[in-house]
């Protein structure tokens, strides 16, 4: 595939952390200040191994790693919560997402398919304001895999009455990348820059720098179509 062509989807499916909100130093706030009070060593910059991945998922990566006592339920509440209130006090919309998503709403559907908890996503759709512009809100919380499984990627295109080929997504992580192409649906990715480039993005079919950069070849292209 040479040339993004806009015309040729139907659903614009956006993953949240990283895509939509800048989450992912959040996470790994949340994350250290939590795996520390359990005399873990790790560093925020081990996070980035998990990146994209179910939070219990996470947890049960580490876990196998350290060893903790605590059990991984009890790790995942105290994660989420402190990451809620981080939220809550720092959240904010990656710059170019709000115009972005105000623009192919004319004419597309759009759905939010996370990795997150549903209560972690409504904290962040209640912060930013956004959840009107979204036809559909799904997380891989409800799937017996998160990502890199496409699981909440089908399950997103199911329930939106869109076809998998005529799905157009949205990621910043390898994990969400391949979850997105084992959907069968086309995949842009805008690397986190909290991260180290991971070249093996570039299994991803568009790339772009960011969601400015995106809403300007949008604009152009939907110019000339």
């Amino acid at each position: 595939m040479d040339k993004l062509v806009l015309s040729s989807y139907d659903t614009i499916l956006f993953d949240m952390d990283g895509v939509l909100v800048d989450s992912e130093p959040l996470w790994k706030t949340a994350m250290h200040e939590v795996f520390s009070s359990l005399g873990s060593n790790l560093s925020k910059s081990d996070f980035q191994l998990t990146v994209g991945m179910r939070i219990d998922q996470v947890i049960n990566y580490w876990q196998e790693k350290e060893h903790w006592k605590t059990t991984s339920y009890i790790i995942e509440n105290q994660i989420i919560k402190k990451m809620i209130d981080l939220i809550n006090e720092e959240g904010k919309l990656i710059a170019g997402v709000k115009e972005t998503l105000l623009f192919v709403k004319s004419n597309k559907k759009i759905g939010l398919a996370s990795s997150s908890p549903r209560a972690l996503i409504e904290a962040v759709l209640k912060k930013t304001e956004i959840e009107s512009l979204f036809d559909g809100i799904f997380s891989a919380e409800n799937e017996t895999h998160g990502k890199p499984h496409p699981a909440v990627y089908l399950t997103a295109a199911h329930n939106m009455g869109s076809n998998p080929s005529t799905c157009l997504v949205i990621e910043d992580s390898l994990n969400g990348v391949i979850a997105g192409k084992a959907a069968n649906m086309t995949v842009i990715c805008i690397p986190e820059k909290s991260h180290h480039p991971n070249p093996k993005l570039t299994v991803a079919d568009f790339h772009f720098n960011n969601m400015e950069d995106l809403l300007i070849f949008l604009k152009s292209e939907n110019n000339h179509s």
